[in-house]
């Protein structure tokens, strides 16, 4: 693993699992630069940099207004990071036409600005277990039916948008072998504290995920030197994260097997 202090630009700032996320980036010194929206938030999210060793960065932008890759490159080239997440999302505020605009085209524009920005080396994009166009080779045809009448069809605008991301990652990832794209893909989310977990391929999706988990393994993945483009699923389980992000990276698992985007 890295020891090296890195600059993570955090988009969602002000979200459940970035703020969770935030204090164990700054606890390895690092520096985060947190996007968010509202002005109103800046105060608060400065708190979680206080007595922490790395430096925080509370910018003020919004993914409203990135409509196009050079928009969200010029972001990037003020912040100047090396790495980036995407925990952001319009939550389900402004209809159909704002989740196409963020969840995947905002999405997707810093998503082909990081790739095509050599010092950045890794981009973590937090998505959903489900996310597929595709059933997964260890899912039964009647798990795949079921994840399609139901979580499909009812987060219908939500699972095209996210899907599409998750796609414009994995193929923009592979045009570098120095970079990584990593699909973080937890179910259904919770506020239960950081627990054990289960990571790579999952039997049965219908579980539930740890926010606090899921901002953990973000950090894991993200100091873990060895970590390759890759989707992992998560849920809550019987494995210790740190176990589980050795185990997936060593072994090269990844979950985007059966995609007809891959390999």
């Amino acid at each position: 693993m890295s020891a090296a202090a890195h600059h993570v630009l955090l988009l969602g700032g002000s979200g459940k699992i970035s703020q969770l996320l935030t204090p164990h980036l700054l606890q390895r010194s690092w520096t985060v630069t947190s996007i968010i929206r509202n002005p109103d938030q800046v105060s608060g999210l400065q708190k979680l940099g206080e007595n922490q060793s790395g430096k925080l960065n509370v910018l003020v932008r919004s993914l409203d207004d990135v409509k196009s890759e050079e928009h969200a490159r010029s972001i990037i080239d003020e912040v100047k990071p090396d790495y980036v997440v995407w925990s952001a999302g319009a939550g389900g505020k402004g209809g159909p036409e704002r989740t196409f605009a963020i969840d995947r085209d905002a999405a997707s524009h810093f998503i082909r600005a990081s790739a095509s920005t050599p010092s950045i080396t890794k981009f973590v994009m937090i998505s959903f277990l489900t996310s597929r166009l595709a059933k997964a080779p260890w899912w039964t045809d009647e798990l795949w039916s079921e994840v399609q009448a139901t979580q499909h069809k009812t987060l219908q605008r939500y699972y095209q948008a996210k899907i599409a991301a998750d796609q414009v990652l994995y193929e923009a990832s592979k045009k570098r072998s120095d970079f990584a794209g990593i699909c973080l893909r937890p179910g259904l989310l919770t506020d239960e504290p950081v627990g054990k977990v289960t990571l790579g391929r999952i039997a049965d999706p219908n579980g539930k995920s740890s926010r606090a988990s899921v901002a953990y393994l973000t950090a894991l993945l993200l100091e873990n030197g060895k970590a390759k483009t890759a989707w992992l699923d998560m849920l809550d389980g019987e494995e210790s994260a740190e176990e589980a992000v050795r185990r997936c990276v060593d072994g090269g698992v990844d979950c985007i097997e059966g995609e007809p985007f891959y390999p």
